[in-house]
This record gives C-alpha cells, sequence and structure tokens, in this order.
C-alpha cells in the first residue's frame, strides 16, 4: 500500500491518538475525527492532519479507515446512519476495525459494509499505552490473506507483531480471550502478594521472584510494581473496559456451549471490582478489592 492513500482514523483516545501519530510519522495523510471535536482539533494541531466534518465525510475521502472506540455499540452508530462512514464508503475501502469488539456484532457490521462494495476487518491490539506510543503493539487480524496484505504496511506502523487468527470476528474473539488470561493472571498474582506481605515477606522482591520463575506473567512483569506497589492505578486501561472484554469472552463461552467456572469467577469479581470503585478507574485499581477484603494494602 502505497503512502500516498489516505488513512481515516476515528477515535482519537488514550490508544487512538498515539497509533494515529504514528501512521502521521509515517507519511500516511491523515484524516480524523473523534467524540471530542477539541480533541480532534488539538490532534490536527498538535500532530497534524485535517479534521473531517463528519464520518461520512471521512468515509469520502480516505482509502483505508481504521477505529478505535470504546464498544462495538459506538462502532454500529459511527458506521450507520445518514452520517455514517457507510453512507460515505469508497468502493473497496477497507475498514480496520481496531477496537475490542464483540464478534458476531463485527461480522454483521463486516456484512453492512460488504454490501456497500466495501471490506471490513477486525485488528485489536494489545500492548497498552507504552507499546502504542512505541509502535510495538501486538495486532490480532482477522479477514483475508489478501485483505491482510492490503493493510500489512499500515498496520506495521502501529505493531511489531501481527497474527492472523482467521475469518472477520476471529481477532476481536482473540482479543477477548487473551484480556480473560491477563486478568485472571492478575487477580491470583495480587492474592499471591498479599499472602506474602502477610507472612512477612517483601511485595517487591516477590515479584522480582515471580519474574524469574514459572508464576511471571503480564502484571507481575509490567504492572505490580509500576502501577499497584506504587500506588499510582494509571496504567491507561480503564476498568470499565476489562469488564466489558471479560463479558465478550463469558459470550464466547456461552456460545460455543464450553464450561466457564473460573472465567466466570474471574468476570464477577472483575465486575465487583468496578461497582465498588465507580467509575472512571484504571483496570490495575482491582488490586483496591483484594486489599479491602483482606484488610491489608500493598502500597504502603
Amino acid at each position: 500500500m502505497s503512502a500516498k492513500q489516505t488513512i481515516g482514523f476515528i477515535g482519537l483516545g488514550s490508544m487512538g491518538w498515539p497509533m494515529a501519530s504514528l501512521l502521521h510519522k509515517a507519511g500516511y495523510p491523515l484524516l480524523v475525527i473523534d467524540a471530542s471535536a477539541e480533541r480532534a482539533q488539538k490532534f490536527a494541531k498538535e500532530i497534524g492532519g485535517t479534521v473531517a466534518s463528519s464520518n461520512r465525510a471521512l468515509a469520502q475521502g480516505a482509502d483505508v479507515i481504521v477505529t478505535i472506540l470504546p464498544t462495538s455499540a459506538i462502532v454500529d452508530s459511527v458506521l450507520n446512519g445518514p452520517e455514517g462512514v457507510i453512507a460515505g464508503l469508497r468502493p473497496d475501502a477497507v475498514i480496520v476495525e481496531m477496537s475490542s469488539g464483540v464478534p458476531t456484532i463485527t461480522r454483521t457490521l463486516a456484512d453492512q459494509v460488504a454490501a456497500a462494495k466495501g471490506h471490513l476487518v477486525d485488528a485489536p491490539v494489545s500492548g497498552g499505552v507504552p507499546r502504542a506510543i512505541t509502535g510495538e503493539l501486538a495486532i490480532m487480524f482477522g479477514g483475508s490473506t489478501a485483505l491482510l496484505e492490503r493493510v500489512r504496511p499500515v498496520l506495521e506502523c502501529m505493531g511489531n507483531a501481527i497474527t492472523h487468527t482467521g475469518d472477520v470476528g476471529s481477532a476481536h474473539a482473540m482479543k477477548a480471550l487473551n484480556n480473560l488470561v491477563s486478568a485472571g493472571g492478575f487477580l491470583i498474582g495480587v492474592e499471591a502478594l498479599l499472602i506474602g506481605k502477610r507472612f512477612g515477606l517483601d511485595p517487591a522482591a516477590m515479584v522480582d521472584v515471580l519474574n524469574a520463575s514459572t508464576g511471571m506473567n503480564n502484571s507481575t512483569q509490567k504492572k505490580f510494581k509500576q502501577f499497584v506497589l506504587s500506588g499510582k492505578y494509571n496504567a491507561g486501561f480503564g476498568l470499565d473496559l476489562m469488564v466489558k472484554d471479560l463479558s465478550i469472552a463469558l459470550g464466547i463461552g456461552k456460545d460455543t456451549n464450553t464450561p466457564t467456572p473460573f472465567a466466570s469467577l474471574c468476570r464477577e469479581m472483575w465486575a465487583a471490582s468496578a461497582a465498588m470503585l465507580g467509575p472512571g478507574q484504571d483496570h490495575t485499581a482491582v488490586a483496591k478489592m483484594s486489599e479491602k477484603l483482606a484488610g491489608s494494602t500493598l502500597s504502603d
């Protein structure tokens, strides 16, 4: 894909902003839009690109359209309607849906886009804000091999590990299941740290041991010291979004008639934490629920 092709980028949140910035840096002309018009204008002023007047206008000017939004319902609202992306879609244009979405909804949207003579693929990411900034995200891709090769140069600007998971919708399924595993590892890790601290072990030393041993996982490596023991709780991924992704994973389990006893408990614990802590919390703040149950803290 030539760098002369224009990319329409929808969603300039904590992940979208650095991802769009990398595309601009790579020389792609950008049309951008965000739910916050002020944020879109700020991006255009500080980074570059042109702010589109509507989702339809953005689609009319773009060869590739990237969406990275909080939920599938929001993606649906952005794509459909008189001023939606589909209304302005160029023939043979590709929509790269990089949100963490519901696979069944993604497939329905792909059918709607196909009826408009375009293509929709799903390409959710993993790695958080730090890797979004450096362009080292892991990207899962659902769609045909031919479409993957068409958009690969765009994806390579934002990630350094691209895995083809299968047909459209499969990448969103994989993303939800990845977050399920991550969420489970976080909870059990925090409980182990609380047990150890009560026994007399130093939590920071415990994290070092875990990272040199078989208990190592993403949370021990990149979350516990940085965001829990430090008391910062600002990893950049919302607690509400984690609960959403776990709900998607449980939905896939139900749809496939797969027993999910541990996954169900994991999701309920994260949801209970979100209810206890209230809106606007970082996902690493889930540790506060385990601390409350234990009657002790890890950050002091």
